[in-house]
């Protein structure tokens, strides 16, 4: 499948990809590096920028990851996609896994060396998944890395930009209650929990709060806050 001038929609995506990205690693002294599907906020959409995994490997569905070794890679998606990923995936780079038979930290404990060191971008693990990943590879007696940027960023040419779509109101009217209501009503909840703030992190719960809208993510009406 022939794809945009920003490389995505290309299924399966060229083998130079990946032999750019290793080269990548190779420069950084890493042995490997992880690749999920998320962006920063951990959403089931992102936007184009962050869509590294559908850049990498060709796989346009709503969840999954790579992970990417010296001489090897594999791509984990679960059951809706097993189909899927081996009609827009080059079988031959990547050895497609079913994620719940075989998670992606399983695979890293049995198949990173000894002394190796796999990176990953912190911006898109969540802390429970960081320490997954960590135990798999201290099981492996290697390294667990957080790389300064991303090095599928360095290698994706023309990557499109970070989205700036301006936020725009949300009357009342057809949010059902204004922003000041909704956030009283997060301050009456914090006080019943004897808490002084909460951090909110994703865009969705963002938008609603304070009753704005954007065009930051395809197919929901979201800014990245």
């Amino acid at each position: 499948m022939r794809g945009s001038g920003n490389g995505l929609g290309e299924s399966p995506a060229p083998p130079s990809r990946l032999a750019a990205l290793r080269g990548e690693l190779t420069a950084r002294d890493l042995d490997g590096f992880i690749i999920p599907l998320a962006d920063e906020h951990q959403g089931e959409f992102v936007p184009s920028r962050a869509r590294r995994l559908a850049w990498l490997t060709g796989f346009t569905g709503s969840a999954g990851t790579a992970v990417v070794l010296a001489d090897k890679a594999a791509i984990f998606v679960d059951g809706r996609y097993i189909l899927q990923v081996r009609e827009q995936v080059d079988m031959s780079l990547f050895d497609p896994l079913h994620v719940t038979e075989t998670p992606p930290h399983e695979w890293i404990a049995m198949n990173m060396a000894a002394g190796a060191a796999l990176g990953y971008d912190s911006w898109l693990h969540t802390p429970d998944g960081v320490e997954r990943l960590r135990s798999a590879c201290t099981h492996a007696q290697a390294q667990f890395t957080a790389t300064d940027g991303n090095p599928v960023d360095a290698v994706w040419a023309d990557q499109p930009a970070r989205p700036l779509t301006p936020a725009r109101a949300h009357a009342p009217r057809h949010a059902g209650v204004g922003s000041k209501e909704k956030r009283d009503a997060v301050a009456a909840e914090l006080a019943k929990s004897n808490a002084d703030a909460v951090a909110l992190t994703a865009p969705d719960s963002i938008c609603w709060l304070l009753n704005i809208r954007g065009g930051d993510v395809p197919n929901t009406p979201l800014t990245l806050c």
